[in-house]
């Protein structure tokens, strides 16, 4: 295995277990067998190694979002928005214990949100996707054109990381994705699609 993905496989670890606050770069690479040097030669500093956790040891929120808006016109609104959910809860639910210690350490978040912004990435993207997906859907006429896009993205995807925070806070590892994909999507659409 390459040093890139043992120094991942062992930030996902850890991050999961400690929260990205708690990881230490000297952990990180002590658990995936290589020098603090060699962890930089691959990564740039933590957040940069968090983003990269998320995006490729993260369940498959962005596999889902990667492509959604060229979705429009397949499949049913209903399934596709039903995939994002599922998406969304599993991605939430693996990651809220990882991010939330950012929150304790205001100089990490403040290095985190700024190396964020350089990296041009950052959690309103999830939202962009499906808002956009939902823009095309009402040009295609399967959307009521009067449905606020942002804020529908806005209430689904809230939903997702409100269901994964309860339950990481009820001490649950997961839920039923599909049924509260099933149960959120229903109520969305029917104020959205057009039958």
């Amino acid at each position: 295995m390459r040093a890139r993905d043992r120094i991942l496989d062992a930030a996902a670890e850890i991050m999961r277990a400690e929260g990205i606050a708690r990881a230490t770069t000297k952990e990180i690479a002590r658990v995936a067998g290589c020098s603090e040097a060699l962890l930089y030669k691959n990564f740039a500093d933590k957040s940069q190694l968090f983003v990269a956790v998320l995006q490729e040891r993260a369940p498959g929120l962005g596999e889902v979002l990667a492509g959604l808006p060229d979705r429009a016109g397949s499949a049913t609104v209903r399934q596709n928005l039903t995939d994002v959910v599922r998406g969304g809860l599993d991605f939430y639910l693996a990651t809220f214990p990882m991010a939330a210690g950012l929150f304790s350490d205001r100089a990490l978040l403040d290095a985190h949100r700024a190396r964020l912004a350089e990296l041009g990435v950052g959690p309103e993207q999830v939202n962009t996707w499906v808002a956009e997906y939902l823009r095309r859907e009402q040009s295609l006429g399967r959307v009521t054109p009067d449905a606020d896009a942002d804020s529908a993205a806005s209430l689904l995807l809230g939903a997702c990381l409100q269901r994964a925070f309860f339950a990481r806070m009820s001490g649950q590892d997961a839920v039923d994705a599909g049924a509260e994909a099933d149960r959120l999507v229903a109520v969305l659409c029917n104020g959205l699609v057009r039958v």
